[in-house]
């Protein structure tokens, strides 16, 4: 686990004499305190006799490396819709991610910006020799935001909430495994699973497993919004505006620093775009592709790409007809001509996609040996097709902008393209505002995204997983089902791969998953904030945390 002095910038390197650095790191850690003013830093780089243009480019890289509070964030989110709610258990979207998950609330570990595994509200952990019971020791001195003391009994309130039959939450499927959740003392927390499961300090990263106050009867306060994190929520209007205000007691020493946060949900990309060149913005999430160059070149924005597992979706309800019929959902992948997806829809922005969830930034990916590159070709969608008994096919494909940036462009290609196999596509353009609610996982065939998990048991449990809350396909095959316990369960890397680069080819071959692409996150921001050279990847805007990790320079 990485320390909070591990993740500070070494303004030392290329200097060679040692003694020298270790003083410079010293008046580093005065500066940053507030300890000594910035002529004092000049005056005593200059008593080591370092030149006056060296000291004032240490000072530089000190002064920008050193985070200041002060002003409102504004942020500009696709995501957010009317019906909304504050239960970490039903967050859909980056919207009430980047709340609940960026600002109010923490979890216990955390994905670092350089997506290693750290302690958050957890200070530690360890396993059984198995893995099949974990034990964590929770940080001390913790506080909600109405003053009441984090303990054990909020984990297991928290994590109980997503347990159960009669759950609701989206975690459900991760949490499978997990047989109890019991108290240990005040400060210690044991989770027993039904086997051996050696990434599951990862699956406490998950935004939905925030931790929230505990009832007196076992449940938790959601409704309120109150969390432990950096800051403190002052107003909510579902899918439209948010409004929060720093937490002058946050346990994070050097975090949270605006004093402000406010998020507007901004579904049509250009008028997202518009806001941020206008400054009604400071910085925007899911900046359209084809609008990129253009961002790049108004003076005073930046724009960053960051590469890691989020991937264009098309689920095929594999419940409803025609998709019950793998011949047709064999069809169907086969009539996308990924490359000009690729070329068009993203600009270049990512990689093809193999209609497989395991990204590039997964270990155990199946390799092109291992699982064949799938292409357009409307020959053989035709085979599949007669196979199914159709001569010709009429399907309906419904998105929406939030579904994925180019939603209904990306549908029209398809449609050209279809029409050489005999199949017509209509293509369908909802609304963005209840997306998510109304239309993914309702309809027969819809547009989606998916920010990909970092553990293959993670993405697996959570949507391709026959009881998985977010199956959106809702897809059930036995043997995937087997092997995704015995993969979860084998502690041997070498077997573990093998068990799922096999799963890997039967969701490519018989799945209701069609995956054209692997899409790069791009965002904008305005050049006065401060924003680190690595972010993170796991969610968009620095992991979903850039209000907690980011500052006006």
């Amino acid at each position: 686990m990485k320390s909070e002095d591990d993740k500070k910038i070494d303004l030392t390197t290329g200097i060679a004499d040692l003694e020298v650095a270790d003083k410079i790191r010293d008046i580093q850690q005065s500066f940053e305190s507030g300890q000594v003013s910035r002529r004092s830093f000049m005056t005593g780089a200059l008593a080591m006799g370092i030149s006056l243009t060296a000291a004032s480019a240490i000072l530089n890289k000190v002064e920008a490396a050193t985070p200041k509070k002060g002003g409102r964030l504004r942020i500009g989110l696709t995501g957010g819709a009317t019906t909304d709610t504050l239960d970490p258990g039903q967050i859909l979207d980056l919207y009430m991610l980047h709340l609940q998950f960026g600002q109010l609330r923490n979890g216990l570990t955390e994905v670092a910006p350089d997506g290693q595994l750290i302690a958050e509200l957890a200070e530690s952990w360890d396993a059984s020799a198995d893995a099949s019971t974990w034990n964590f020791k929770l940080r001390q001195g913790v506080e909600f935001h109405n003053g009441k003391s984090f303990t054990s009994e909020d984990v297991v309130a928290s994590l109980n909430h997503h347990l159960g039959e009669d759950s609701k939450s989206a975690a459900k499927g991760i949490l499978a495994g997990v047989e109890s959740v019991k108290a240990d003392g005040k400060y210690g927390v044991v989770v027993k699973l039904s086997g051996g499961d050696a990434d599951f300090p990862f699956l406490m990263t998950d935004y939905h497993l925030n931790m929230c106050p505990a009832n007196k009867d076992g449940t938790i306060d959601w409704e309120s919004g109150i969390g432990t994190g950096g800051y403190v929520l002052k107003q909510n209007d579902p899918g439209v505006r948010s409004f929060t205000t720093r937490n002058p007691n946050y346990w994070k020493t050097g975090m949270a620093h605006f004093d402000e946060v406010e998020i507007t949900q901004i579904g049509d990309p250009t008028a997202r775009s518009q806001a941020l060149q206008t400054g009604a913005l400071d910085c925007m999430n899911n900046v359209a592709t084809n609008t990129v160059h253009l961002l790049k070149r108004v003076p005073g924005l930046k724009v960053h790409a960051t590469t890691g597992n989020k991937q264009i979706t098309l689920p095929m309800r594999t419940d409803m007809a025609p998709f019950d019929n793998n011949d047709v959902r064999t069809a169907v992948k086969l009539l996308i001509d990924r490359e000009a997806w690729l070329e068009k829809i993203i600009q270049g922005y990512g990689e093809l996609g193999n209609d497989n969830p395991i990204g590039p930034a997964n270990i155990y990916r199946a390799t092109t040996d291992e699982l064949p590159q799938r292409a357009y070709d409307p020959e053989k969608a035709r085979y599949h097709l007669k196979k199914a008994g159709f001569s010709k096919l009429a399907i309906q494909f419904h998105a929406a902008d939030t579904g994925f940036g180019g939603a209904v462009d990306a549908g029209q290609l398809m449609r050209d393209t279809a029409k050489a196999a005999g199949v017509d596509i209509e293509v369908v353009r909802e609304p963005n505002d209840g997306y998510w609610s109304n239309v993914w996982m309702k309809k027969a065939f819809s547009a989606c995204y998916w920010s990909g998990r970092p553990t293959e048991n993670w993405i697996f449990s959570q949507i391709y997983a026959a009881d998985a809350s977010w199956n959106d396909t809702y897809w059930k095959h036995e043997k995937f089902n087997k092997l995704l316990v015995q993969g979860r369960a084998e502690l041997d890397t070498t077997k573990r791969r093998g068990i799922y680069v096999e799963m890997q080819q039967i969701l490519h071959n018989e799945g209701g998953l069609c995956l054209p692409l692997f899409q790069s996150d791009v965002m904008a921001y305005h050049e006065r904030l401060h924003v680190p050279e690595v972010v993170g990847a796991n969610w968009e805007l620095d992991g979903g945390k850039n209000a907690e990790r980011w500052w006006f320079a």
